[in-house]
């Protein structure tokens, strides 16, 4: 552990966990804007691309709780360092691939990597800064999770004008290159001292029951949630789930320890981490449609414009302003009045947006006002709920409350926008470009478009109503929770 000063390169550690961190987030988003590429250049089929971009987030989900125990019991600093080179071989392979299937395992691979380095970032981080700084440190790195969302697309964009589509994965080299010799050097090595047995049945549950339930999730807007498939998949998922809960409350060295749900400090971050990450995931990705089929952008122009969003989160952040105002209001407060920003820019995004881009300038203000109070108090109280030597457990569980918020968000608000959309234009079935292809005259092409616009605003109203009851939610189980311990600390 270190000194209560912290480890005297701190700052600089945190700048290259950073780094890693980033490149696993633009990772996230960056292929999106070479679909086009790859279905001329490979030959890929729709299904094909699916599978390009569901392996890598399948992956990263189910292997998050895994891989945090694993950096918990093996050593952290040996975990990052395994992530960056798995992550930079899976980039090798991918930007060389010449077939969909190469392409598809090579993203596989670089999802195992990412499960790594989306742990052991935030562990890390948590163990080389003292109590004082953590709020600011988990700030940065929570800007830098912004930052990946914002310049995912437009380094896409930029890159595939100037090189061929394999150069989005290879431009991720020299940034594991020079992650690995940095870590090797800076980061001090830390683990959990009990070295408990390793949790193997409790790793495959978790692993199994996870990516089920995240593939459910991205499979019932295409597939329809009442098939077969969706249907057999969720229902495999909450079967395997409750076997590992069972199995996590009967051995005496779990993985997740079930006793953390009983303190009030981390359940209340957890019913906050997922609704707001339900709220702001499903609607961010409704913005870019609103902003590409409604108000007429290209893809890059489209990216352009939702960047003020993540500069104001990295402003604030980077600044130590949302740590300032943290620390002077309190955990609750401040969650709850991030997550009262954020369902406020929603709110001008659904109600403003349709004059053009000065609402949504507003509410892209406002999220990322929100987002820089709320998320690192967010992500503070998990961590801090949890014992040090449990750190990538928290960092594995907080990164697999984001995946499960922002997919089921992204699916569920989804649904509301076709099913909004499919009730005002009934030819339309569930597409906007297909209904606008069918249409006849200039008339029904408006018509047609403020039918979509129409189901946009219901999703994104949907989406500031779950944003305002986790700040809510949160907000009040963590004051309870002071409470609580005020109580005890003046009885002791």
């Amino acid at each position: 552990m270190p000194s209560s000063q912290g480890h005297p390169q701190r700052w600089l550690i945190l700048g290259v966990i950073c780094l890693a961190q980033l490149t696993v987030l633009l990772d996230n988003t960056v292929l999106n804007v070479a679909i086009p590429s790859l279905t001329r250049e490979l030959g890929a089929a729709t299904s094909d691309i699916q599978w390009m971009i569901n392996a890598y987030s399948l992956v990263q989900s189910g292997l998050l709780l895994t891989a945090g125990s694993a950096a918990d019991r093996y050593g952290r600093k040996k975990m990052l360092i395994a992530g960056l080179v798995l992550f930079g071989v899976g980039s090798l392979v991918a930007g060389l691939a010449d077939s969909t299937g190469q392409l598809i395992a090579a993203r596989a691979g670089m999802g195992v990597g990412g499960a790594l380095l989306i742990t052991t970032t935030l562990a890390v981080a948590m163990q080389i800064f003292p109590a004082e700084e953590i709020p600011r440190a988990i700030g940065i790195w929570s800007a830098v999770n912004a930052l990946g969302f914002a310049v995912g697309p437009l380094l896409g964009g930029f890159m595939l004008g100037h090189f061929w589509w394999g150069a989005i994965f290879l431009v991720n080299l020299p940034v594991a290159a020079l992650g690995l010799v940095a870590v090797a050097v800076l980061v001090p090595e830390s683990k959990s001292p009990t070295g408990d047995r390793p949790d193997l049945l409790g790793a495959l549950l978790s692993t199994i029951g996870m990516t089920s339930l995240v593939y459910a999730i991205i499979s019932g807007p295409e597939h329809g949630w009442t098939s077969a498939r969706v249907l057999g998949t969720a229902g495999v998922a909450v079967a395997v789930l409750a076997g590992f809960a069972y199995w996590e409350s009967r051995i005496p060295y779990p993985m997740l320890d079930l006793h953390f749900f009983r303190d009030r400090r981390f359940t209340g971050a957890v019913a906050g981490a997922v609704l707001i990450t339900f709220g702001m995931g499903g609607a961010l990705f409704l913005l870019t449609q609103h902003l590409q089929f409604v108000l007429g952008y290209g893809p890059l122009e489209a990216g352009l414009r939702t960047a003020p969003l993540a500069l104001a989160v990295v402003a604030l952040n980077f600044s130590g302003l949302s740590a300032k105002w943290t620390a002077r209001l309190g955990t609750p407060v401040s969650i709850l009045l991030g997550m009262v920003l954020m369902s406020g820019g929603l709110v001008s995004i659904a109600t403003l947006s349709g004059s053009g881009y000065g609402g949504t300038l507003l509410g892209l203000l406002l999220i990322g006002a929100g987002c820089a109070l709320a998320n690192p108090a967010m992500a503070h109280a998990i961590m801090s709920a949890i014992p040090p030597a449990k750190a990538g457990v928290g960092a594995g569980l907080n990164g697999t409350l984001a995946e499960f918020g922002n997919g089921l968000g992204v699916a569920v608000l989804g649904a509301v926008l076709n099913s909004r959309f499919a009730a005002l234009v009934p030819v339309a079935a569930t597409s906007l470009p297909a209904a606008l292809d069918s249409a006849g005259t200039a008339g029904d092409r408006g018509r047609i478009t403020d039918a979509f616009s129409s189901g946009l605003e219901t999703s994104q109203l949907v989406g500031a109503v779950a944003v305002l009851l986790g700040g809510l939610v949160a907000a009040e189980l963590l004051r309870r929770a002071e409470r609580a311990d005020s109580a005890v600390a003046v009885s002791a």
